[in-house]
Order: structure tokens, then sequence, then C-alpha cells
């Protein structure tokens, strides 16, 4: 399969990516709908400012819509430049609003993301679509997105002086419910709902498989509920399972706050997609507020990879 790589691109560092929608994906209706979907949400929020996209990539690359954004969706104000037209100036300010949405998803500062200051001024339609569905789905907005939106993405690296590229899969959006949560029906549902005798052998065994790691460092848990809620245990148990140390830096060791238990669960998370396993099936805010199920979910997902890690 020919790619017809745009101009722009010919203009990459040695070694440097760029990633574009595979020009046959924008005919994909899922992507339209989803595009048409989330601009209309975001003109509603930002009514009030009488502010008006109409293009995606166009009007939301320099930040001055994800600033007005995220300050309607927490009631904060954000301290930075309400106009900046050179580029230094655009990037700096998307720095501060990202650094703004990444702590309120709970992510980790150093990444990786989805979304970057580069990919976005560059006006990354994948990258902005990724962020826009994460705020819309963290704050609960209230539109339905298509499900399963999957579109084929040209990613280009020169290497030695030639362009080469490679065609991925991207994933837009998942399986949701009516509260933008991913939503199959798994086996700790029927548990739960039909079967309490099971859920409690299920409990014992996934305590007994945790404490097997968290003993190497003289920790142990007794109620699965309470004690993975502030991600520190996750967070040092991923590092036992792969047999690496977890800098001290990376999560907090005594979180307080609600922000600092989301941070250390989302870490967590981020380190068991790099392990190589599927994103959990729950959102980490659930684990935070002690969801039984979702911290069940999370920690089977380990028992079946790990059981007979050492």
């Amino acid at each position: 399969m020919s790619v017809d790589v745009p101009p722009d691109d010919y203009n990459l560092d040695d070694n440097e990516e760029r990633s574009m929608i595979e020009p046959g994906s924008y005919d994909d209706p899922k992507l339209k709908e989803l595009i048409d979907i989330l601009m209309e949400w975001v003109n509603d929020v930002l009514a009030p400012e009488r502010i008006i996209v109409k293009h995606i990539e166009e009007d939301l690359y320099d930040g001055m819509v994800f600033h007005k954004l995220i300050e309607k969706l927490t009631n904060n104000t954000l301290d930075v430049q309400e106009v900046t037209q050179s580029e230094t100036g655009q990037k700096q300010k998307l720095r501060i609003v990202l650094n703004a949405a990444n702590h309120i998803l709970g992510l980790s500062r150093y990444g990786p993301h989805k979304w970057s200051v580069e990919s976005i001024h560059s006006k990354n339609i994948v990258a902005i679509l990724h962020l826009l569905v994460a705020l819309a789905r963290h704050f609960r907005a209230p539109i339905r997105m298509p499900e399963n939106c999957i579109i084929s993405v040209v990613i280009v690296q020169k290497r030695d002086g030639q362009l080469n590229h490679r065609i991925v899969n991207e994933e837009l959006t998942g399986t949701f419910d009516d509260l933008g949560l991913r939503c199959e029906r798994d086996a700790f549902d029927t548990l739960f709902d039909h079967a309490p005798d099971k859920l409690q052998v299920v409990k014992r065994s996934l305590v007994t498989f945790v404490n097997k790691q968290l003993n190497k460092i003289n920790l142990e848990v007794g109620d699965l509920e309470s004690e993975f809620n502030d991600g520190v245990y996750l967070c040092l148990l991923m590092g036992l399972l792969e047999g690496y140390f977890v800098p001290l830096h990376h999560f907090f060791l005594t979180p307080k706050t609600f922000e600092e238990k989301l941070h250390n669960v989302t870490q967590s998370f981020e380190l068991m997609m790099d392990a190589g396993l599927a994103q959990p099936k729950a959102r980490p805010e659930d684990i935070v507020n002690s969801d039984l199920k979702s911290t069940l979910r999370v920690l089977y997902n380990l028992f079946t990879r790990y059981k007979n890690t050492h």
C-alpha cells in the first residue's frame, strides 16, 4: 500500500516520528460522528465565552480553546496568557494547559501520554481527539460517543535520511456504558450478583497472591477494598512482579489527597500497560473510591499474568 506523505513530513530530523490519520479513515462514519459530538460538546461548554469551534485541528492547536475548556470544567482559573500569537508563546501556553489537564486526569507529568505540546501544536488530530475524549469521560460529559472508534494511523519516521512509514490501528473510544465507563459484563459481575461464596474464595486467593510479593519487602495486606485505594501497593506490586524498583519520585509514598492517590493509581496502570498488560477494565477514580469490584478486576488481571511468578 502506498501512502502519500505530506510535504511537511519531509522536514523531520533523523529518528524523529510524526503520525497522521490514514486518509481513508476520514471517511469512517464513527470518526465523523465522534468529531461532531466532541465539537458540539466543546461549543456547549464554551457558549458563555462566545467561543465557537468550527474546525477541530485549526481551532484547538494553539491551546486557547483547551485553556478555556479546562477553566470552565474545573471552575478554576489557569495562570496563562489570554492571547499569544507567536509559536513560542503558544507552546508555552499549551505546556501549562496540558500539565493542568494531565494533573486533573491523574496522569504522570513524565508520560508517555497520547498527546503532547508538539503533537497538538502540529495539529495532530489523533492527539487532539485523545485529549478531548479523556476530558469528556473524566467530567462525565452528557454526550454519547460512538463506541469502538478505531482508525488507521500512518507513522512516518526518518532513518538515515530515508522516510519510512508503518500503519497502526489506534483506538479512540472503546466500549462505554451511559456514564462513559467501559462496560463489558465479566466474571466479577456474575460473582457479585450470584456467587458470594465463590467471591470470598477469589478474594482470599488474591490476598495470598499479593502478599506473596509484598512480603518480600515486609509488607502485607488484609483488606483488598481499602488497602489499594491510594495506589501505593499497586505501584510497588508492579515493580516486584516485573523485577525493578519503582523510583520514589514517580509516585506519592504517603498520599494524602484524592489527586495524589489518583496519580498513584494512574501511574500503576501505566506500569501495567508498559509490561504488556491490557488497559485495566476499571477507572483509576473507582479504585481510589474503594470500589471493590474494580479493585478485584485489576488484581485478577495481574494474577492471571503473574500467578506462577516466584
